[in-house]
């Protein structure tokens, strides 16, 4: 059976934190290093992907704890097999091996606890990587950016073809803080699907940040099912920063709106002085088990702190209670900035600010032919006090760079929390 078919069924059980167990073997560089790279010029210990090329046994084993325990997906040992964390390691080059080898770890793994009664799948992780796409990390430059979207979607699509090769069940992107980082990862992925002429199932999961209930980069839960919605994903979800407590309202409202099952896995709850996790496995299956009473669930699993103990209890928590019926697709236009436009039969006139159009106004054209952003921006900040619903921004002109005038005009306003709550319509 497969696994699309397996979610109309019951509530399927994901596995629990990686990195958690692997601190448990008190494993030191000489096993980060193994055979392949003694010689390596810079040190490798806390480089746990690269553990399915030096010690695969160990790897291995921790998948077979969270398939013992219950878990249907098991995913791969790759959160951070992607070129930009690599490079902090000088193993760039590498990404495309550690991707094959950890898909093919976790496959000896599902097969070997599979039976026909109970398919085990694999989820080819695909972490946010270090860096962010919306927010500067230069104080001083709110332009500026580490990296950009076509070079983080190269990247992701390394991943990607790896994780493919070794040969996963279904791609997870997970743990996103930024909605434009994980638009990347989707945009890659279908770039790979479709040159490969293959299809296999997605699922996005973001996170959040802190109890105001947005990502890191600002953006509400259901304008980021908004913005992802395109992909069709498998499911879509919420894991790590929050535990189960915590995460109980979001996990409400992305049910609420999601036409994708929902996969949600928490830590055990928040960190302690020390950094470790003190949720019990009983209190964590408790929260859990109110979810899929309430309707919200489809898979459950666990993030940070949550060991092989946490999953079985989770996984007798939710037995026997029904999976949730995916929401009715929203009979309304919806558009995304931070937060959501909904646009219905008996919405008001919705108004589009037009002012940030370098042939609407004298004064924002004058303003962009001087490089004088941050006046620009001004512009903006007054057609959304104005009342404006959505921003257009128009850089058609003869003598400008319009390609650079738009990309940098777009990087300073996403640096303003009040104007970039608005959908941009790009003219």
């Amino acid at each position: 059976m497969s696994l699309p078919e397996l979610l109309q069924e019951r509530i399927l059980i994901l596995d629990g934190a990686m990195g958690t167990m692997i601190q448990g073997y008190g494993l030191g560089e000489a096993d980060f290093r193994g055979d392949l790279f003694k010689s390596h010029p810079v040190d490798l210990q806390g480089n746990n992907d690269l553990l399915v090329l030096t010690r695969p046994d160990i790897i291995e084993d921790v998948h077979r704890q969270f398939l013992r325990a219950g878990a249907d997906i098991i995913e791969t040992n790759t959160f951070n097999a992607n070129g930009i964390s690599q490079a902090d390691y000088q193993l760039q080059d590498a990404v495309y091996d550690i991707n094959v080898a950890a898909a093919q770890v976790a496959r000896r793994a599902a097969v070997a606890e599979s039976t026909p009664e109970r398919p085990r799948f694999v989820a080819g992780a695909i972490g946010p990587t270090s860096t962010t796409l919306s927010i500067s990390p230069n104080v001083d430059d709110p332009t500026f950016r580490a990296v950009r979207f076509r070079t983080l979607a190269d990247m992701y699509a390394e991943q990607v073809r790896g994780l493919l090769d070794g040969g996963v069940d279904v791609l997870l992107a997970e743990t996103s803080f930024d909605t434009l980082n994980i638009k990347a990862a989707i945009f890659a992925i279908e770039e790979v699907l479709a040159a490969r002429g293959q299809r296999i199932p997605v699922m996005l999961s973001g996170t959040i940040t802190d109890r105001s209930g947005r990502t890191l980069s600002g953006q509400t839960i259901d304008a980021f099912w908004t913005s992802v919605e395109h992909a069709q994903p498998l499911t879509v979800g919420l894991n790590c920063a929050l535990g189960a407590s915590d995460m109980r309202p979001h996990v409400r409202d992305l049910a609420a709106v999601s036409t994708s099952a929902i996969c949600v896995y928490p830590n055990a709850g928040l960190p302690n002085e020390f950094g470790g996790y003190d949720e019990t496995p009983e209190a964590m299956a408790a929260v859990v088990a109110e979810f899929a009473e309430s309707g919200w669930l489809n898979v459950v699993g666990g993030c940070c702190g949550t060991k092989p103990e946490h999953i079985a209890a989770i996984a007798q928590a939710v037995d026997g209670l029904a999976p949730r019926t995916a929401a009715e697709p929203a009979r309304w236009s919806r558009y995304a900035g931070l937060e959501t436009l909904e646009v219905r039969d008996d919405s008001n006139f919705i108004m589009v600010g037009e002012r940030t159009n370098i042939t609407g106004s004298r004064r924002f054209s004058r303003l962009i032919r001087t490089d004088d952003y941050e006046a620009a921006v001004a512009v903006a900040a007054q057609q959304v006090e104005g009342g404006a619903n959505i921003l257009d921004v128009n850089m058609d002109e003869g003598l400008l760079d319009s390609v650079a005038a738009m990309r940098k005009f777009l990087d300073y306003l996403a640096t303003e929390p009040t104007i970039a709550a608005l959908p941009f319509m790009i003219d």
